[in-house]
């Protein structure tokens, strides 16, 4: 946990997912103000709308803030990649492709490297590539997920042993005594996202955050198995309908532009749940309050450290 304080210059151990093309500075830096690690997510956005939110972002925080970069989702990555150079992003991270053509030049303009992986082989590939932090992704999670679907508690300890830089979990966390379970499966800190959802700084339609607010432990579903592409989301009439194309047979081709990021900013951003999905992962069900980032952030960790205390209570004898 230190250890990835110290890299990132933060004083939590928590980083907020990128959310793609519904990312927002005002989340993103409060998350940082409060003394986590917030995040821009480029989703399929232009070079130029990226660079505003930077601009954007470096006007609300001087703390230390993230860029993530979707590198086979994103057509312009390559550009992308430049832009952050430029604008002296001080951590970047990397999903959806393969890093390491763009970790050596990250590296050379001075920037930390975070790399989302699904699976050891892929944790190993991204640290002997030069990842600084890897996020170890379950499929718990919210939006696209790995094809592999491994869980969030098999896969933490499994690449924690396999690697040495520091991993942080992600998939199924929202509270302290999640931190603290991520922490005694190995990790060195959590990534969240739907967590952030529900809150006062998070710039979605209030019909989203109510959505998540009131979810039950069997609120999500997995769309995109038949073709390859797992996708989890809440459930909504819009879902459906592409759960039941996906019954009849769908293309590749139609289950993308089904879920592009057109349609996700229609379910979060303008809450149209019967044209657009809403991402979310199981979690949710355990959600139930709409907090600031700052009392949200402080809450976690000191329910974290509860948690830490209570069971460094227990001996053989007791249990």
């Amino acid at each position: 946990m230190r250890d990835l304080c110290k890299l990132l210059k933060i004083k939590y151990p928590i980083i907020q997912g990128g959310m793609g093309n519904i990312s927002s500075p005002i989340l993103a830096s409060a998350v940082s103000n409060a003394g986590g690690l917030g995040t821009i997510g480029c989703g399929t956005m232009t070079p130029f709308e990226v660079e505003k939110l930077i601009i954007d972002m470096k006007k609300r925080t001087t703390m230390p803030f993230s860029i993530n970069i979707p590198i086979n989702v994103n057509e312009y990555s390559e550009e992308l990649l430049k832009l952050v150079i430029k604008h002296e992003v001080p951590i970047v991270s990397l999903s959806a492709g393969n890093p390491a053509p763009f970790i050596l030049k990250l590296h050379e303009a001075g920037i930390k490297v975070i790399v989302v992986v699904a699976a050891v082989k892929h944790a190993l590939k991204a640290e002997a590539a030069g990842a600084d932090v890897l996020v170890a992704e379950g499929f718990e999670a919210a939006g696209i997920n790995s094809h592999l679907e491994l869980t969030t508690l098999t896969l933490i300890p499994q690449i924690t042993n396999a690697v040495k830089v520091p991993v942080v979990a992600a998939g199924g966390i929202a509270n302290g005594n999640g931190v603290a379970a991520a922490l005694a499966l190995g990790a060195s800190g959590v990534q969240m996202g739907t967590r952030f959802i529900a809150t006062q700084e998070m710039t979605v339609h209030d019909a989203y955050k109510k959505r998540i607010i009131d979810a039950t432990d069997q609120e999500t579903m997995i769309l995109g198995r038949s073709v390859g592409q797992v996708r989890r989301v809440l459930r909504n009439p819009y879902a459906e309908k592409i759960s039941l194309a996906e019954k009849n047979g769908i293309s590749l081709e139609e289950y993308n532009n089904h879920t592009s990021e057109v349609f996700h900013v229609k379910g979060a951003i303008e809450g149209n749940s019967d044209q657009g999905f809403m991402n979310s992962g199981q979690i949710a069900g355990l959600i139930n309050d709409l907090p600031t980032v700052q009392e949200l952030l402080e809450s976690i960790m000191e329910e974290c450290l509860n948690c830490i205390k209570r069971l460094s209570e227990y001996s053989v004898e007791n249990v």
